[in-house]
């Protein structure tokens, strides 16, 4: 479906992917097994917050909005492409997202938008779920997928990588635990560029089909 047009965005509602149901360290840590290990230092000046302000500032504006209507807001992109840029409201519910719930929603974020007025410019807003492979915006969710496998990009390179690819074995304050072979890596949250968790597509629970 698209429509909905508002005043300064166009809307477009994207079916629901498949789905189923204060003192921050400087460092990136390798860990061996057993459990000794290398360290090695991120510089300050590589470390930047995760998510842009505007983002937040998206997120803080949207959020009581989306819970209102009775879903979680997983997380939110707005994608500079030129004059025209595209916001991107993942929603999410432990019994799935449906086309329908999408267009719920778009209807009163775009209301919202509307008023407040956060972007310049044109934008297209799309709203959809997470899906399975699905990218983790908040330390929090992370915490949710121990044991899955993960694909991480870092901020800047440490032992000459940027991308990680292994399970997510924990959390550790601010700090994701991800084994990739016989390592464990410790990366600080705030030096993580990109998360993306893959779910197995027979992970149950959601209870019903996107229509």
């Amino acid at each position: 479906l698209v429509g909905l047009i508002t005043r300064r965005s166009s809307v477009q509602i994207r079916p629901p992917l498949p789905n189923t149901h204060h003192l921050l360290r400087n460092l990136v840590m390798r860990r061996e097994k057993p459990l000794f290990g290398a360290f090695s230092f991120v510089p300050k000046k590589f470390r930047r917050r995760r998510v842009s302000g505007r983002e937040n500032r998206l997120r803080e504006l949207l959020g009581p909005t989306v819970e209102a209507l009775g879903f979680e807001l997983w997380g939110v992109e707005h994608l500079a492409q030129g004059r025209h840029s595209v916001l991107r409201v993942y929603i999410e519910r432990p019994e799935g997202i449906s086309v329908d719930d999408c267009a719920a929603v778009s209807e009163q974020v775009s209301a919202v938008l509307d008023v407040e007025d956060p972007i310049n410019g044109e934008y297209t807003l799309e709203v959809s779920s997470p899906g399975l492979d699905r990218r983790l915006f908040a330390l929090a969710q992370y915490g949710r997928y121990l044991g899955e496998t993960i694909d991480l990009r870092l901020r800047s390179p440490f032992e000459g990588r940027r991308k990680f690819r292994g399970l997510l074995k924990g959390v550790e304050g601010e700090d994701v635990v991800v084994q990739v072979d016989d390592h464990e890596y410790l990366l600080p949250f705030d030096t993580i560029d990109k998360a993306q968790v893959e779910l197995p597509a027979d992970i149950g629970g959601n209870g019903r089909e996107a229509r």
